[in-house]
């Protein structure tokens, strides 16, 4: 498959009901904040899991679309298997002497793996695999309003041991937004693309994953997480035909007239998209 000839950014609309988008170890799992203006974040890595995440339930072990990161992966393993193709022996931490068999191992990484093709990945392990710098980027997702982080208390009607039967049941807290919509910008780079092999087919599955990736992501602790509105901007030429900070620009997220209050739902919230430049094709997939 060749790879993708267009460049494309694109803008992903999702909200949170209930729920924590995305915990902050270093704040005891609360929901990301940014502290000055009170606005919910999502990091970018969050969001690349869920993607490859859906990939792996799409695609189901089909051969191309493996996932290099995911959990209890042990790298090194993995980067063997691109060497034990070539039949060639790994020298720690080095790339093949030859330029030509060094290029294999990490066409090879490519080729096998969604995440690598997409991403790009540091496979400089002790058996190294190489650098590649991925198409597809993503920034950090921010709430279009601030966010008010709540603490729900919540008792464990359960014991683990005997001994404790009597004793008062555990308390415990979970964080959670009441409502929040979250806008996310990305980035699709053609001549990358052709670094990695990413294609249309692997393209079409990115809009898939960013259209379907809460569905089968559902947890207690996340509440209601939908995908509203999935904006994508295919431009003519392979190196693009208008700067991605305009186009982003061009998204208008605003509260309706008759809303008031604090926001509790998307209907509360207009969504509109200016004309496109020349040279620059609106696709709305959601």
């Amino acid at each position: 498959m060749s790879a993708i000839a267009n460049r494309y950014e694109f803008v992903l609309l999702f909200d949170v009901e209930n729920g924590n988008p995305n915990g902050d170890p270093d704040a005891g799992n609360m929901p990301r904040i940014d502290p000055e203006t009170g606005h919910g974040l999502v990091t970018d890595v969050c969001l690349k899991r869920k993607i490859r995440n859906h990939v792996a339930l799409a695609k189901d072990g089909l051969a191309g679309y493996q996932i290099y990161i995911q959990e209890k992966s042990v790298l090194n393993e993995t980067n063997k298997l691109a060497y034990q193709e070539y039949d060639l022996k790994p020298e720690k931490k080095k790339l093949p002497k030859k330029i030509e068999d060094a290029r294999k191992v990490t066409g090879w990484m490519c080729a096998n793996f969604y995440d690598i093709r997409a991403f790009g990945a540091v496979m400089t392990t002790e058996i190294n695999c190489g650098q590649v710098r991925g198409p597809v980027q993503l920034a950090f997702a921010k709430s279009v309003e601030p966010i008010l982080a709540q603490e729900v208390s919540i008792t464990r009607m359960a014991v683990t041991n005997i001994k404790d039967l009597e004793k008062e049941r555990t308390m415990g807290r979970k964080h959670i937004v009441p409502y929040g919509l979250y806008l996310a910008k990305g980035f699709v780079s053609a001549p990358l693309a052709e670094k990695t092999g990413f294609s249309d087919e692997d393209l079409n599955l990115l809009w898939d994953a960013l259209v379907n990736m809460f569905e089968h992501d559902r947890s207690a602790a996340r509440g209601v997480m939908s995908s509203r509105k999935l904006f994508v901007f295919k431009h003519k030429d392979k190196l693009g035909n208008a700067p991605a900070h305009k186009l982003f620009d061009l998204v208008k997220v605003e509260r309706k007239p008759d809303s008031e209050g604090p926001a509790r739902s998307f209907s509360d919230y207009d969504v509109t998209v200016d004309d496109m430049p020349a040279g620059v094709e609106l696709l709305e997939k959601l």
